[in-house]
């Protein structure tokens, strides 16, 4: 902003920023003065509807690099060279709290990935975890419902969480996650990304094949015991965008190394258990990690309203070369977050700065609406047209998959391996001893807040079915804190 009298929204120069215009001296405020009114106004004003998940977050841009080839893969031109640089926007956040919540808590940390690409903007949308709650997104309002305030107390109810995660056993697998070391990360610099999801891309010659993201700190793993965490919630609510802030300030630039599983795509339909259910991991003995990726973090925000609040990521922004999967989870979110955006920030909030195309141009026929900012001037809004508009280009982003039967409200298919106990129980037996007794605590402490017996017995029952030693020591801990 440049340097000069202070003005209205208008224009027009301020000549009193302290008193109100008034009826005589000490009289009543005048409708009049409309600097007052418009700035109380705007200020009435300054909010928009926070997100329903994902509330409290912080964001940094960065640069992506390639660093092996790909192209064997996926024809995206962002990944089409190594060496080849493109801007990025990284938004980390929490679930389950609001706008004002504490950053260090026992939650899932959003890892979205905006890439600013010349085929327009790519956004990976994932979590600090590889697995997810439900596999299917007709459950996710009911599952954020037990996560946020119960309507009747005003409180988070430890009956709403572990009454729906002991009835939906495939959440076994993300609560083992959850309520071990890593679940409350020490910073957004010290966690992993995944993209969770499985998501397709497509090579030149159209071969099609599964794939899966991962992204691993460079600053190693650093995590917060629940004691430790309940001091620096207290102490600090802001202590993880604070992190990030001043590192970048400092010059220490957080980065990830980027690495993709893939799979060919006929061998999903005989894989030993569903690879599209977000519920579970590929082993890497099965689809080895491949480096591809360096990301990095070097460039704070200069607004956190209009470059983090109001920046806005959807799972369905592809760019060619990369598509969605059959995971009904991904499904569900490539409508949810585009409507959420629509409705939250508005039906032209790609057009903000943060949101809209840095290495390209978007060229739509699209018009009016909300803050439409003008921008297409006399050009025509339809097509196809004689007039020199954008035309289609007649090749997909993707690659069609095959689909047969009929339709209805149909289960995810089953595999040979198909369990929803088995990874919950490997990724317990990884752990160390000290480990699962932190784990075990950290669960104890929450199943013994429920007031009902039968709901802490089906919680621990999922525990038990993953690894007996693990529901045996949890049922032990629970009845000792429930007396």
């Amino acid at each position: 902003m440049t340097q000069g009298p202070l003005t209205t929204e208008a224009g027009a120069p301020v000549a009193d920023n302290q008193n109100s215009e008034t009826a005589g001296i000490g009289g009543p405020v005048l409708v009049q003065d409309q600097l007052l009114l418009e700035k109380l106004a705007h200020f009435n004003r300054e909010r928009i509807p926070e997100r329903v998940v994902h509330a409290r977050g912080a964001g940094a841009y960065g640069t992506f690099t390639v660093t092996a080839d790909v192209t064997r893969y996926t024809r995206a031109k962002f990944l089409s060279e190594v060496g080849k640089e493109t801007e990025t926007f990284l938004r980390f956040s929490t679930v389950a709290g609001n706008l004002g919540a504490p950053d260090a808590v026992r939650d899932p940390r959003g890892f979205a990935v905006k890439f600013y690409t010349e085929e327009g903007n790519y956004d990976l949308v994932g979590n600090n975890t590889p697995v997810f709650f439900i596999r299917d997104a007709i459950k996710f309002p009911d599952f954020i419902h037990t996560q946020k305030r119960d309507p009747y107390t005003g409180s988070q109810e430890a009956d709403n969480v572990f009454d729906f995660w002991g009835l939906s056993p495939e959440s076994t697998h993300q609560v083992t996650w959850l309520f071990g070391d890593r679940g409350i990360p020490a910073s957004y610099r010290h966690m992993d990304g995944f993209g969770s999801h499985t998501y397709q891309w497509t090579n030149e010659a159209g071969e099609a094949f599964w794939v899966k993201y991962h992204f691993k700190t460079d600053q190693g793993i650093k995590n917060l015991t629940a004691e430790e965490a309940e001091i620096l919630a207290g102490k600090d609510p802001d202590s993880h965008q604070r992190d990030l802030r001043e590192a970048i300030e400092r010059g220490e630039y957080p980065s990830w190394t980027v690495s993709v599983q893939v799979m060919p795509v006929a061998e999903a339909a005989t894989y030993r258990f569903n690879p599209f259910d977000l519920t579970k991991v590929w082993p890497h003995a099965d689809y080895p990690l491949i480096e591809f990726g360096k990301l990095e973090l070097n460039r704070n925000p200069e607004n956190i309203f209009a470059e983090v609040e109001q920046s806005i990521f959807s799972p369905a922004h592809f760019v060619p070369g990369i598509g969605p999967s059959p995971d009904k989870m991904l499904q569900g979110r490539l409508f949810a977050y585009g409507d959420a955006h629509r409705y939250r920030v508005g039906i032209n909030a790609d057009h903000l700065p943060v949101n809209r195309p840095h290495a390209t141009e978007a060229r739509t026929h699209s018009r009016d609406g909300h803050l439409y900012d003008g921008r297409h001037r006399g050009a025509k809004n339809y097509e196809p047209n004689s007039f020199g508009g954008p035309f289609q280009t007649d090749r997909p982003l993707w690659q069609p998959v095959a689909v047969s039967g009929v339709t209805g409200e149909t289960v995810t298919p089953v595999h040979a391996e198909d369990n929803d106990f088995v990874q919950a129980g490997n990724l317990y037996r990884l752990m160390s001893e000290d480990e699962k007794e932190r784990l075990v605590k950290n669960l104890a402490n929450a199943v013994s807040g429920v007031t009902r017996d039968d709901i802490a017995e089906r919680a621990i029952n999922n525990f038990r079915q993953a690894d007996e030693d693990f529901g045996k020591r949890l049922e032990a801990a629970v009845r000792e804190l429930r007396g």
